[in-house]
Formats: structure tokens, sequence, C-alpha cells
């Protein structure tokens, strides 16, 4: 019988550096379930949300390429509090099913954990009552605006309100089992860090 994989969340607020983290613990050898990039598939142009978001939002969420229009429904997020849950309601058990499918041939591999990167792990039970480990990538909201402004162009109204529709740093730091705080590091101090968790971990 295989020895179940070792399953550890990883998460942070939206420029917290989560993606950098994964990034090396998959060049490291660890398999990285990318719940970002699945639910973006789901609503990609010939995803599998793509009809559902039509019937429950209209025609005019759906872009010239048959992708969900993302800024026009991170737009209706903002003003409807009810959007954000109609469409997790549509998204949600398609991730759900791909993360099954990929954690169940990662753990048929052997693999001694298995990597969840997800976003919005402080905000759903589901996900943390699933994982043995959860691990939070830090740093304060200014380095958080400042990253996301130099990468996405956003401005920092936009990006505050973003913020806001996330979990505190605080609930973020509560829920974790160790942190990592990503302020003026470089690549080989977070490594160094990561080496630390594994020796933690039982890695």
């Amino acid at each position: 019988m295989t020895k179940r994989s070792l399953r550890i969340g990883i998460s942070g607020g939206i420029g917290s550096g989560k993606s950098t983290v994964c990034q090396i613990l998959a060049r490291n050898g660890a398999p990285v379930i990318d719940l970002d990039a699945i639910s973006r598939a789901s609503t990609a142009a010939g995803g599998q949300a793509i009809a559902a978001v039509r019937a429950t939002f209209g025609a005019e969420f759906i872009d010239d390429s048959g992708a969900m229009n993302r800024t026009k429904m991170r737009d209706l997020a903002f003003s409807d509090p009810n959007a954000r849950s109609r469409l997790e309601a549509i998204v949600h058990p398609l991730i759900a099913m791909e993360v099954a499918r990929l954690a169940e041939n990662a753990q048929q591999q052997g693999v001694s954990c298995i990597v969840f990167d997800i976003p919005l792990l402080v905000e759903s039970a589901h996900w943390r009552s699933s994982l043995d480990r959860v691990v939070i990538v830090d740093c304060t909201v200014e380095t958080q605006i400042q990253r996301v402004q130099a990468r996405s162009g956003l401005g920092e109204t936009e990006i505050r309100k973003i913020l806001q529709a996330q979990s505190s740093r605080a609930q973020r730091l509560q829920a974790a089992d160790m942190v990592i705080f990503n302020e003026g590091k470089n690549l080989l101090e977070i490594e160094g860090e990561l080496r630390i968790l594994g020796a933690q971990f039982g890695l």
C-alpha cells in the first residue's frame, strides 16, 4: 500500500509572493496543484464553466474569444455581493473534481508530499480541513500594494478593494502552521526557509 502523501496548503494575500514559493517547491520535486490555474482554465475559452457562466450571468460576460470576461466579472462582484457566490457555485465543484484527480495521480506516484496552492485557503473551511499543514506566505500590506501595482498596473484603490475582499493578514497568520515572511529577501533566503519547513514537517 502506498504511504499517504503529506498534504501541504500554501496561501497568502495577493502580492505576498506565494507563487514564488510554490515555484521553488516545484523545482525541488514537489508536485504543486495550483487551484487558481485550475479555476482560470475552467473559465477560459472552451472551459467547463463557460456554458453555466453564460446561462447565469448573460452572454455579455463572455468575451469575443469565448472566455469569461474577468474584468467585467470582477466589477460585478464588487457591486453585487451575491455575484461571487453564484460564480463560486459554478466553478468550485469543477475545481474540486480536478484537484481530487491530480492529487490521486500524485499519491499513486508515491511522493512524500503534495503542495496545494490555494489563494483563498483561509476563507474556505473545506480546503483547510483536507490539509495536514498550512504554510502562509506573508508580507506587509504596503508591500502587497507595491508588488501588485508593479505587475498589473492596477491602481491603489482597486488593489485595496481586492485586499478587503480577502481574509485579513491577521486571519491568515492565525491559520498558519508555519509562516514565511517574504519581505526584503532573495530567493536563496526563501529556499533556506523552505528547507527548514521540510525538516519540521518530516519531508
